[in-house]
C-alpha cells in the first residue's frame, strides 16, 4: 500500500500530513488547536482539515462558529456526523435536533440534511462511498 500524505498549501505550510496508510492515528485535540488558531478561523466562520482520505472513505474535522450552516447537502455516500465540541442543529426537512458532545447521527446515500452550529462546535464528518 502507498501512504499518502496531504501536502502543504499557502494557507497551512506546515500542513504535510498522513492521510492514508495502514494505520493512521490523528490526535483531534491537536487539529482543534491548529484549527482555531490559523487565520482561516478569524476570517470565516469555519475552518476544516482532512484527515484521513482514501478513495472510498473521508474524514474531516470542521470548526464552526455559531451560526455557520451547511444547507441543502445531499452525500453519495455514507454519513456519520459526531460532535466532538460544542452544539449542532442538524434538519431533516421540517424536522430539527439538536445534538451536543460525543453524540452523533448516521445518514444513508441521497439524505439531504443541513447543519447549523449553535455554539462554537467542533464536529467530525465522515462519509463512505
Amino acid at each position: 500500500m502507498e501512504i499518502k500524505y496531504n501536502e502543504a498549501t499557502y494557507n497551512r505550510p506546515d500542513g504535510d500530513r498522513m492521510i492514508d496508510a495502514p494505520v493512521v492515528f490523528n490526535d483531534l485535540e491537536i487539529f482543534y488547536d491548529q484549527l482555531i488558531s490559523e487565520e482561516a478561523w478569524e476570517k470565516n466562520d469555519r475552518n476544516g482539515i482532512t484527515i484521513c482520505k482514501t478513495e472510498h472513505h473521508t474524514q474531516v474535522l470542521t470548526l464552526l462558529k455559531e451560526g455557520a450552516a451547511i444547507t441543502g447537502n445531499v452525500v453519495d455516500g455514507w454519513v456519520t456526523i459526531h460532535v466532538i465540541k460544542g452544539k449542532l442543529k442538524v434538519y431533516l426537512g421540517n424536522e430539527k435536533q439538536v445534538i451536543t458532545e460525543q453524540q452523533m447521527f448516521n445518514f444513508h446515500p441521497g439524505v439531504n440534511h443541513s447543519i447549523e452550529a449553535a455554539s462554537i462546535v467542533l464536529v467530525l464528518i465522515t462519509v463512505i462511498k
